[in-house]
């Protein structure tokens, strides 16, 4: 089962970055915001990679995921791309890692309490 979560660490990966530097990327439905958007994304890869990597510490996964919001932000900033960086945007990823590894943490503590 790992595995599954690992891949699906990976393939998110990939697709966030991949969005994150698309010049004109499509428009989702509901038009959600922006700030939305990076949650989400780093919502999902924290909590694929705790469950995948359950030997990382949240630490590390958390520092790693912060440094990928943070070069995200960087490579919009070529004006090739026409993106607009925008660091509240690592905030934004920030907060989303720091709750979803959180809540990892405890659902994990909590099953393995109860086995």
């Amino acid at each position: 089962m790992q595995n599954i979560f690992r891949i699906g660490f990976w393939l998110a990966l990939v697709f966030a970055v991949v969005m994150a530097v698309l010049p004109h990327p499509p428009q989702l439905p509901g038009e959600p915001s922006d700030k939305f958007q990076h949650m989400l994304a780093f919502a999902t890869l924290a909590v694929l990679a705790a469950l995948g990597y359950p030997g990382v510490s949240r630490l590390k996964i958390a520092g790693g995921l912060v440094l990928l919001g943070a070069g995200i932000e960087l490579v919009q900033m070529i004006p090739l791309l026409h993106r607009d960086a925008e660091w509240l945007d690592l905030v934004a990823d920030s907060c989303a890692v720091l709750v979803m590894l959180t809540l990892a943490t405890l659902a994990l503590n909590a099953t393995r309490k109860a086995r």
